[in-house]
């Protein structure tokens, strides 16, 4: 590996697991993490006193960081992990004259709800960062498989080939494996709609639907996210790969997935805000469908699943007769 320097801006569990994966590779990392007693926890017991706990680091190896200022200074790659509901106000103090020349990779699968853009696009319009120096770090993977040194993959992507390999070969090890994109607007839309497919999955779970539907349910989910994706940025791709299929397929099916626990929880009867009060995480697909849903209005893509889980979170629609009314659209 080259002396580039890489940073984590986070401390969840994505945060967590790359750090984990890049102090597999590199001699040591930046981080930034917000509040000072995490870090103290951090140093002293060398575990996250939050998020995957059980994960253990060598903190000689790490450079923590209060000041996310600071951090950018001194660091050439950020990897962006934290909720896209949050990426505005820690960038709040941020000026484009510092992001010049800094290589930025988002890890965050949300949309800037403040702006209704996808992490890249909300970089390269408030920010100028050039678009050869974005890139999306994809699935399909959860981060508690990679804390359990299970086998995984990712999706490098970026149109810069170099810049995709360089986090492609900082990451990889025994147990994770990559491969590269060029598709930086297709796997981060996509990587956006499966949470949002996830919940909409959760909630017909929580209704008590069976197998036999939510096979139906994602074979027609992974079609709207072909013709959104294609609309927005229609370029040739193959939406069987991994990076969208596969994406999919684990965070609609798998039990690490929050997103399908917060709908089981709307299926259950849960309101909106019970479900976010009792789960203490962050549910991408609760912003990102709205923000899709806006998005939507300008392109008027067929997308009968997303106005679904729309109608029932932003609308207040009875669950039961949304997803009734869903049954029907499907085939």
């Amino acid at each position: 590996m080259n002396h580039q320097r890489i940073a984590i801006i986070g401390s969840g569990s994505w945060a967590t697991a790359l750090a984990k994966l890049l102090l597999n590779n590199a001699e040591h990392i930046n981080w930034f993490i917000r509040k000072e007693d995490d870090i103290a926890y951090f140093k002293e017991f060398g575990t996250n006193p939050r998020y995957l706990t059980s994960v253990e680091f060598r903190t000689s190896k790490i450079n923590f960081f209060t000041s996310l200022d600071e951090c950018i200074h001194h660091s050439d790659f950020l990897i962006l992990a934290i909720p896209s509901a949050f990426l505005q106000q820690t960038f709040q103090h941020i000026t484009p004259k510092q992001l010049e020349g800094k290589v930025c990779f988002s890890a965050i699968k949300g949309i800037v709800p403040q702006y209704n853009l996808i992490v890249g696009e909300y970089l390269h319009q408030h920010f100028q960062v050039p678009l050869h120096n974005i890139g999306v770090i994809t699935g399909p993977c959860h981060a508690e498989e990679v804390a359990l040194e299970k086998l995984s993959y990712l999706t490098i992507a970026s149109i810069h080939a170099d810049n995709a390999a360089f986090i492609s070969q900082s990451l990889n090890c025994r147990y994770l494996k990559s491969n590269v994109s060029d598709d930086i607007y297709g796997t981060e839309y996509s990587a956006v709609l499966k949470n949002v497919i996830a919940v909409a999955g959760g909630i017909c779970h929580g209704l008590g639907y069976g197998d036999n539907f939510f096979a139906v349910l994602v074979s027609n989910a992974i079609q709207e996210i072909k013709r959104f994706v294609d609309t927005v940025h229609p370029i040739d791709r193959d939406i069987k790969a991994s990076a969208y299929l596969g994406d999919l397929l684990v965070t609609s099916y798998s039990h690490f997935s929050r997103n399908r626990l917060f709908g089981t929880m709307l299926g259950k009867g849960y309101t909106v805000k019970q479900a976010q009060l009792e789960m203490n995480m962050v549910a991408e697909g609760y912003y990102a469908v709205k923000c899709v849903y806006e998005i939507n209005k300008k392109h008027k893509v067929h997308m009968p699943i997303t106005e679904c889980v729309y109608n029932i979170i932003y609308q207040g629609h009875d669950v039961r007769r949304e997803v009734l009314k869903l049954t029907n659209l499907l085939s």
